[in-house]
């Protein structure tokens, strides 16, 4: 990553508007966590919580810290036409094997997959992401047997490694 940090929210893409996340938006983020699909490659169990209400509280609250320390973190997908939350997508400064990397992370709501809003809003903040010069690359670290992720991924013309 440049030693540049711009980390912005009202970004607009066709369809989509981005906000940066606050506490309330556990209310709505929590029905994320009750479809088995959306958090299969999650790995919750790992944390030790034991209700939706506390998984949707501990992301939220992780990506509020990233806002924080200058790590970037997702950010609320809001639908322009009809103003509803439909899922979460930004970028994340994080460390693999040894080396920082920026990654563009999306979390999309069932009702709204399958439509584009993924790629739409991955697009988004790549572009965003080269645009003010926030760094030489972006990856997206994904789940080989997530097979919906990784067509979010080659759309946006991230390679696999």
């Amino acid at each position: 990553m440049t030693s540049n940090y711009l980390y912005e929210d009202n970004l607009q893409s066709e369809r989509l508007i981005t906000r940066k996340l606050t506490a309330s938006d556990v209310t709505w983020w929590e029905s994320f966590f009750e479809d088995p699909e959306s958090t299969e490659f999650l790995f919750l169990h790992t944390l030790g919580l034991t209700s939706n209400l506390e998984y949707a509280t501990h992301m939220i609250n992780k990506q509020i810290e990233r806002y924080r320390d200058k790590r970037f973190g997702l950010q609320v997908l809001v639908d322009k036409k009809t103003n509803t939350c439909i899922g979460l997508c930004g970028l994340l400064a994080q460390e693999v094997k040894g080396k920082r990397e920026t990654e563009v992370g999306y979390h999309i709501l069932k009702p709204y997959r399958k439509q584009g809003f993924a790629t739409e809003a991955a697009r988004l903040f790549i572009a965003y992401a080269f645009k003010n010069n926030l760094t030489d690359s972006v990856i997206s670290v994904i789940d080989t047997e997530n097979y919906a992720s990784l067509k979010v991924a080659e759309k946006n013309r991230l390679t696999r490694e």
